[in-house]
């Protein structure tokens, strides 16, 4: 079997508004987003089978598509789809992780494999406990909702942009109603505001939310130092804060780990290659914050679990706001990878539609790992088409 070739599809797909139980306007510490582009790639194979992979817009997607279409497509062309493993060290590009680009090929291959072994990805990834065997998988050390989950579903972090505080707080209930036991916020913008939201949500849910809190790189030292004091003054303690400053600061978030009872956790500093392991070494990290498409793909993905799982540190799956495909993949590698041993980020509830034919459903808080061959969502091209960006 032999890769013919890919086709790239740039997407942009409005988010419900938060007044209709959305999250648009979604604002972070760099923008204000109320619809999302994607690019989606399908795979094609000498022997009819095709596979799907997603990605965010590299600077706009008339150039993301290129790259994929005219760079990545000639170094992949001609090779098997099960070369899985090779994807990602075939070029090195100065200046550049050309590994984000080779990560929806990648994982559209996964999904190739899967579907001609008539398996699907998270068995091939080798980390799920067959059927009526003891549930001893990742998910139980997440926390004691695990212990009643079905064995083949995976809970979600909810996922809400910077909000007024008592906004915040009545989506807070709500979330925790619908039996999230996590909710991260966006926030960096000021540090003041970033408290009164996660207290003010704190107090809402009685404490029976734990909460994620991502500034994007927004704060100084100082200013992180007194995030995390102050809530801890006022008995809220954090399941992490990511990336609370600037990338390549390793030391300097070393201290500030040392500084704050509030758990550490770096992931735009994942993103570069060989930054995780000095991370590590540097000890500057409580929990891994990764993901996939800028590690490679699944393969790359399972590297850096390795790592942090060696280092004994938890680790969890980032958002990028994913489309029905990603959302696949990264539920296939919560459920395949012992070490993501914490519910990944989701907004997935925020979209206005999707392009698989069956859009995934959040119950009780948790997505059900799909099951069928590959990662076992059909998209729609109808959808894609409706939806794309020429």
């Amino acid at each position: 079997m032999e890769i013919t070739g890919l086709q790239a599809y740039a997407v942009d797909v409005p988010l419900v508004p938060f007044e209709d139980g959305g999250v648009a306007p979604y604002v972070t510490n760099h923008n204000s987003l109320e619809r999302m582009t994607r690019v989606l790639v399908r795979v094609d194979t000498d022997e009819g089978v095709s596979g799907w992979g997603e990605m965010r817009v590299f600077l706009t997607p008339e150039a993301t598509v290129s790259v994929l279409e005219d760079g990545i497509e000639p170094f992949v062309v001609g090779r098997s789809p099960f070369e899985v493993e090779t994807f990602r060290r075939q070029v090195f590009i100065e200046y550049a992780n050309a590994d984000l680009f080779f990560a929806p090929v990648e994982v559209a291959c996964w999904d190739i494999v899967g579907k001609v072994l008539d398996r699907p990805v998270y068995e091939l990834l080798g980390g799920w406990t067959a059927p009526g065997q003891t549930e001893t998988r990742h998910r139980e050390h997440q926390g004691e909702y695990a212990a009643e989950r079905d064995n083949r579903t995976v809970e979600v972090a909810y996922c809400l942009g910077i909000l007024p505080p008592e906004e915040s707080a009545e989506r807070a209930v709500e979330v925790r109603d619908a039996g999230h036991s996590v909710l991260k916020t966006k926030a960096g913008r000021d540090w003041r505001d970033d408290v009164e939201r996660v207290l003010a949500m704190h107090d809402a849910v009685g404490g029976d939310l734990l909460f994620r809190l991502d500034p994007n790189q927004g704060w100084t030292v100082d200013e992180a130092v007194r995030v995390g004091a102050t809530l801890a003054d006022a008995g809220v303690y954090l399941q992490y804060l990511e990336q609370p400053i600037r990338v390549d600061a390793h030391r300097t978030l070393a201290s500030l780990q040392a500084r704050t009872w509030q758990p550490i956790a770096p992931n735009e500093d994942t993103y570069a290659p060989h930054n995780l392991r000095r991370l590590i070494e540097a000890g500057a990290m409580d929990v891994a914050v990764l993901d996939l498409t800028p590690a490679g793909g699944l393969s790359g993905l399972r590297q850096q679990v390795a790592l942090v799982e060696d280092a004994g540190i938890p680790a969890t799956h980032h958002c990028a706001f994913d489309l029905g495909i990603r959302t696949a993949a990264i539920l296939h590698a919560a459920y395949g990878l012992p070490g993501l041993t914490l519910p990944p980020d989701s907004v997935y509830g925020g979209w206005e539609t999707d392009v698989v034919r069956e859009p995934f459903e959040i119950t009780d808080g948790a997505l059900t790992v799909p099951q069928s061959p590959g990662l076992g969502v059909d998209v729609d091209e109808r959808v894609v088409e409706e939806y794309r960006i020429e």
